[in-house]
């Protein structure tokens, strides 16, 4: 026979829960708002979240220039130009050889219609021209019918170009701003914040800082070698815009899962079209080869120290960030869900107790000196053992 329930602990158990649902309540509406005002000023925020992801991955260099006594506004401005020649010289890349062989894809692409239609005439579908016809006609009259949805449809993509193109300006002057300035962030925010803040922000900032420049840069590697590999493969078959499609494939692997999923559909389309299926299938056997490899080899190695998120994680990551906002939630699920895993590690970190011999050994935490500061960048100095090296801090 079971004892009956106490009636103390039974309302303790029941205050203890309401506590913890009234907490989490207020942490998700606080969550809500913050999205809400991140939100009205995504205008703002969006660009600096494109000039920090450029400023990863060309940090490095701006780096080396200023350890070999380039000015801070001189590199940065080297840096800066050399990314613009760099961007110029891929669009031309991408858009002159497919400029050059448009002829040839549009003829390609008439006679891969011809070879469905006369497939679809012979059994089993059997379907004859004037059902064909009839179905064209079907489609003209939607797309008539659709004209004023069509002209707001375009209208609205052109308003996305030109914010794009905004988006873009005012990114690179960040990235230039970031790349002259960034060292002395970190020092700056140090001072601004009270107490415990102080040390707890920057420290979470430089852990960030360095978790995304292990995104981009592991990214950067994986496209490479996703790039290099299909593009061999596509040459011997003789497909053609191997270099297009190669670029392509380089940057569509900075949207993980989503991004290398279009660039291989692209690049059997093309084959197909052009090569027949044979080639097609060739092309297709080749890119999932490459991507095993980069799943299950480059990108476990370059990635597992950098971000320590689940392979399972990153495609759910994906999957919601392209749900909620597009191409750009893709773009940025990844980062962000490492982002949070990296403040939680902290905050995990700070709850935890230390075992009895650490809390003996350890020394005792004391904010930065501000006059401590590094000569060559006026960077407070980080503490033995912890931070990043001089220099290394953005």
């Amino acid at each position: 026979m079971s004892a009956p329930l106490s009636s103390a602990k039974t309302q303790a158990a029941l205050r203890a829960s309401a506590r913890i649902s009234l907490q989490m309540l207020l942490v998700l509406l606080m969550t809500g708002v913050t999205l809400w005002i991140m939100a009205r000023a995504w205008s703002v925020i969006w660009p600096v979240v494109v000039a920090l992801l450029l400023t990863t991955l060309t940090w490095p260099l701006a780096r080396f220039l200023r350890r070999h006594g380039w000015r801070p506004a001189l590199a940065a401005s080297a840096v800066t130009v050399l990314f613009l020649l760099v961007a110029a010289g891929t669009v031309v890349l991408i858009v002159v050889p497919v400029a050059s062989q448009s002829a040839e894809l549009v003829d390609g692409v008439v006679a891969g219609i011809q070879q469905v239609r006369e497939w679809a005439a012979g059994p089993p579908l059997n379907i004859g021209d004037d059902q064909v016809t009839q179905a064209f006609d079907t489609a003209i009259a939607s797309v008539q019918d659709s004209v004023g949805s069509i002209i707001t449809v375009t209208l609205t993509g052109v308003g996305t170009v030109v914010n794009g193109v905004v988006t873009t300006v005012l990114a690179i002057f960040l990235m230039f701003f970031f790349l002259k300035d960034g060292p002395r962030f970190l020092p700056w925010l140090t001072r601004q914040l009270p107490g415990r803040l102080a040390l707890d922000v920057p420290v979470v900032a430089a852990r960030s800082w360095d978790t995304l420049g292990a995104f981009v840069r592991s990214q950067a590697i994986v496209g490479l070698l996703d790039a290099v590999f299909i593009g061999l493969g596509l040459w011997i078959l003789g497909v053609p815009l191997v270099l297009p499609l190669a670029v392509l494939t380089f940057v569509s692997a900075f949207v993980p899962i989503v991004g290398a999923l279009f660039a291989g559909f692209v690049a059997v389309l093309v084959t197909l079209v052009s090569n027949g299926p044979t080639d097609a299938l060739i092309v297709l056997a080749i890119i999932i080869v490459v991507q095993q490899l980069e799943g299950n080899v480059f990108q476990p190695i370059l990635q597992s120290r950098g971000l320590g998120l689940h392979a399972a994680v990153v495609l759910l990551a994906v999957t919601l960030g392209g749900s909620l906002a597009g191409i750009v939630g893709s773009l940025l699920a990844v980062p962000v869900a490492a982002l949070i895993a990296v403040l939680w590690n902290y905050v995990r970190e700070q709850l935890a107790d230390p075992s009895p011999e650490a809390a003996d050994t350890a020394p005792e935490s004391t904010p930065p000196d501000p006059d401590d500061t590094a000569p060559e960048t006026g960077r407070a100095a980080p503490e033995t053992g912890k931070g990043l090296p001089a220099g290394e801090t953005v």
